[in-house]
């Protein structure tokens, strides 16, 4: 499966799931001070876009290591997205990470695995070693798909004000449902690679 750019883009926004990540934010911040919660979100998004380039730049590194192919990432990048995109569509997920009774979170749960979670790193490795030659695109992807991830996150009292929880809850379902079809496509294009590839 071939990605431009823009449709790198896209895919890692929906991967990082900012306006599912709404309600676990509010739920993880709720007890810390208001003034500390934008720079605390800001803080957590640097350290998410950090691990990600991490995992984006070493990705062909940790193939050959681990004797694992293209194909078999693709499919299992397709199925962690598929799961992901399910749990969108089906269930909350505030209710996964328990409230860090007013203490700041630290690289967990925000960074790690909110943002920068196993679909987003399946993602850019998968990005990476797929087209290694055009990595600065992909650099250039995540950038944009963080920094929004980030905004989202930086508003996200003010959002949720706005559109409130059932408009909020609607938009991540409605990106669960194209992430399902990008895992299917994900999935059905290492299938198709492994079988009828040599």
């Amino acid at each position: 499966m071939e990605h431009s750019f823009l449709s790198a883009c896209v895919l890692l926004l929906l991967v990082l799931d900012p306006f599912g990540s709404l309600p676990i934010y509010v739920s993880v911040l709720g007890g810390v001070a208001p003034e500390r919660r934008r720079a605390i979100a800001l803080r957590e998004a640097v350290i998410a876009f950090a691990v990600l380039l991490g995992f984006m730049f070493a990705g062909q590194g940790f193939l050959s290591l681990m004797r694992l192919s293209e194909r078999s990432l693709e499919v299992a990048g397709g199925v962690i997205l598929l799961i992901i995109a399910i749990r969108m569509i089906f269930a909350g997920g505030a209710e996964v990470y328990a409230s860090e009774g007013g203490r700041e979170p630290l690289i967990f749960p925000l960074a790690v695995p909110l943002l920068a979670g196993p679909s987003a790193m399946a993602t850019v490795l998968l990005l990476a070693s797929r087209q290694p030659e055009r990595m600065w695109q992909w650099v250039g992807a995540l950038t944009v798909a963080m920094a929004l991830s980030g905004a989202v996150l930086l508003a996200a009292d003010r959002i949720r004000r706005w559109l409130g929880a059932s408009m909020v809850a609607a938009i991540e379902k409605l990106m669960g449902l194209v992430l399902t079809a990008v895992a299917v496509e994900m999935i059905l294009a290492g299938l198709k690679r492994y079988f009828f590839e040599p």
